[in-house]
């Protein structure tokens, strides 16, 4: 616009319904601007938000070697939505007196569950024993 009063700009922002905001005070003439300041720092203030990203986090699901189909289906579906949340599943079968004796069984559960969540999921460390329980880490895609 050039050049003009300071009254003269005011009133043409009241005009088009918007702010006369100051963009530079330093110079000669003063720099204006005529704008929706309110817009401009909600703007800016999602501009700011935009940079946070989400940290993986891990979340553990115990599953029993004699776990029912529709429990074994619950825990999946949760871990499914872990996933979905970008965090990381760590899958645990837990072993409790006799049933050391049947490990197998518990690698058949692991192996279960990675096939029933490999369409959102990469396995990070395979099925593998440590003390009385089987962990498998699986991550999202």
């Amino acid at each position: 616009m050039g050049v003009i009063a300071r009254d003269e700009a005011l009133q043409r922002a009241r005009d088009a319904g918007f702010d006369l905001v100051e963009v530079a005070s330093t110079e000669e003439p003063p720099v204006c601007r005529i704008m929706d300041y309110g817009k401009y720092k909600y703007q800016q203030k999602k501009r700011l938000n935009k940079g946070h990203t989400h940290h993986g986090r891990n979340k553990e699901i115990r599953l029993r070697p004699k776990i029912g189909d529709h429990d074994f289906m619950t825990k999946a579906n949760r871990a499914r939505k872990f996933l979905q949340d970008r965090d990381k599943v760590i899958c645990s079968v837990i072993f409790r007196g006799r049933e050391n004796a049947h490990v197998d069984e518990g690698f058949k559960l692991a192996k279960r569950l990675v096939t029933e969540l490999e369409d959102v999921s990469k396995v990070e460390q395979q099925a593998s024993m440590m003390g009385r329980r089987i962990v498998v880490i699986l991550a999202p895609k």
